[in-house]
C-alpha cells in the first residue's frame, strides 16, 4: 500500500511538472515598440520561454538586447534560422502589419502557432492567404490588443451577456488615441512603418481604429456589421504626410451602432469604451474601477471595483501558453482568428469608405 501511495505521489508530481513546462516562443521582428512587452515579461513568469529574436536589422537587435541585459546569442538574422535552431512552439510577431503574412507563411507549414500585434492583417488579400494557411495547417493565429487584458472589458462582457444588467445594447462609443506616435517618442524603426500606407495600411484609422472594431465584433459574437462609414483627415500634414491622423468609423448593426473615434491628435492617451444599453451605461478603460450608470428616470450611479483577471487571461504570454497547451479554446474571444478576421474586413471597408465618401455595405 505504501509503495502504491509513493508511486501515485511521484506520478502526480511528475504530471504537475510536465504541465508546468513553459512553451518555447520565438519573436519575429523587433521594430514594433510593443516588443517591450517581451522584455517586461522575461523572468517574471514560468509559462513561456523566449528562445530567440529574429530581426534582420542586427544593430537594432543588439541595441535592444544589450539594453535589457540579454545575451547576443538570442539574436537570429531570419525567422527560418531561429526556427531551425530553437524549434519554437509559437512565434510572436513584432514587425509591420504588412509583414504578418510572411510570418504566418513561414510558421504555418511547420505547425508553429502565431500571435501578432494588432491588427491581424494589412488588407483583405493578406487575410485570405492567412485563412487558407490556418485551415490547411490547423494552427492558432491570434492577435494581441492591450485592451484585451483590461479587467473592465471582462466585466462589460459579464454585465452585457450574462447578467443582462445593461439591457439591449444600442450604441457603443470607442475613444482610442493619443497625441501621435512621433509626438510621444516612438522609435524611428517603429514610426518608419507605422506612418507608411503600405506597411501599416493607414494611419490612425488602423492604429487606433482596430481597438473598437475588435471589441465591438467580440460583443456582437463575431457578427459583421451591416455597413461601415468612415471619415478621415490629415490635421498634421507636415508630420504625417502619407497617412491620416484623424478618423471616425460608424458601424451599423441590426439593433445598435458603434462609433469608433481614432486619433493621433489628442493631448494625452485615451482608451475608453462607453457601452449604452436600454437599462444602463458603463464606461470601461484600464483603471481598476468602472463607472456604471443605471435606473430609469431618476438615474443612479456607482463605481464598480474590478477583480483581477485569472493569470491566463491577464497577459498575452500566459494566454498564449494556455492556448498552445489546450487550456483555452479561442473560438470567438478577443484574440481569436474569427473575431480578428472581421476586424480586418471592417478596417478595409472603413478605408474604402473614407476614400470614396460612400457607405460600404457587407453582404448578408
Amino acid at each position: 500500500m505504501k509503495s502504491f501511495i509513493l508511486l501515485l505521489c511521484i506520478f502526480l508530481i511528475s504530471g504537475t511538472l510536465i504541465s508546468a513546462k513553459p512553451i518555447r516562443v520565438g519573436v519575429a521582428g523587433m521594430t514594433h515598440d510593443h516588443i517591450n512587452q517581451v522584455f517586461d515579461y522575461i523572468g517574471k513568469q514560468q509559462d513561456v520561454e523566449i528562445v530567440g529574436f529574429a530581426e534582420p536589422n542586427k544593430a537594432l537587435a543588439m541595441r535592444l538586447l544589450k539594453s535589457h541585459n540579454l545575451p547576443e546569442t538570442l539574436w537570429f538574422p531570419t525567422l527560418e534560422a531561429l526556427i531551425q535552431q530553437k524549434n519554437p512552439e509559437a512565434v510572436c510577431a513584432f514587425n509591420s502589419i504588412y509583414e504578418h503574412l510572411a510570418v504566418v507563411e513561414t510558421c504555418a507549414p511547420k505547425g508553429i502557432h502565431v500571435i501578432v500585434e494588432k491588427p491581424l492583417a494589412v488588407n483583405n488579400q493578406h487575410l485570405a492567404l492567412m485563412k487558407a494557411l490556418v485551415e490547411k495547417h490547423q494552427i492558432h493565429l491570434l492577435t494581441n490588443f492591450e485592451t484585451t487584458w483590461y479587467p473592465s472589458h471582462a466585466k462589460v462582457w459579464e454585465m452585457a451577456k450574462k447578467e443582462k444588467s445593461l439591457g439591449t445594447i444600442r450604441k457603443v462609443v470607442f475613444k482610442d488615441g493619443h497625441n501621435g506616435p512621433i509626438e510621444i517618442g516612438c522609435s524611428k524603426e517603429f514610426t518608419n512603418w507605422l506612418t507608411d500606407p503600405i506597411q501599416n495600411g493607414g494611419g490612425a484609422i488602423v492604429d487606433f481604429g482596430c481597438y473598437g472594431a475588435n471589441i465591438m465584433t467580440w460583443l456582437m459574437d463575431g457578427q459583421k456589421p451591416i455597413s461601415v462609414t468612415a471619415v478621415t483627415s490629415q490635421e498634421k500634414t507636415s508630420v504625417y504626410p502619407k497617412v491620416d491622423d484623424e478618423a471616425t468609423i460608424i458601424l451599423k448593426y441590426p439593433a445598435c451602432q458603434a462609433v469608433i473615434q481614432a486619433s493621433w491628435n489628442w493631448p494625452f492617451g485615451v482608451k475608453d469604451t462607453e457601452v449604452y444599453g436600454t437599462s444602463g451605461i458603463v464606461i470601461a478603460n484600464k483603471e481598476a474601477n468602472m463607472r456604471y450608470i443605471y435606473g430609469e428616470g431618476n438615474k443612479a450611479e456607482k463605481w464598480l471595483d474590478l477583480s483581477a483577471l485569472p493569470n491566463e487571461q491577464s497577459n498575452v504570454f500566459s494566454y498564449l501558453a494556455a492556448v498552445v497547451n489546450g487550456k483555452i479554446k479561442p473560438e470567438k474571444d478577443l484574440s481569436s482568428f474569427a473575431v480578428n478576421s472581421v476586424v480586418v474586413e471592417i478596417l478595409s471597408a472603413a478605408k474604402e469608405s473614407a476614400k470614396t465618401g460612400k457607405t460600404i455595405y457587407f453582404s448578408r
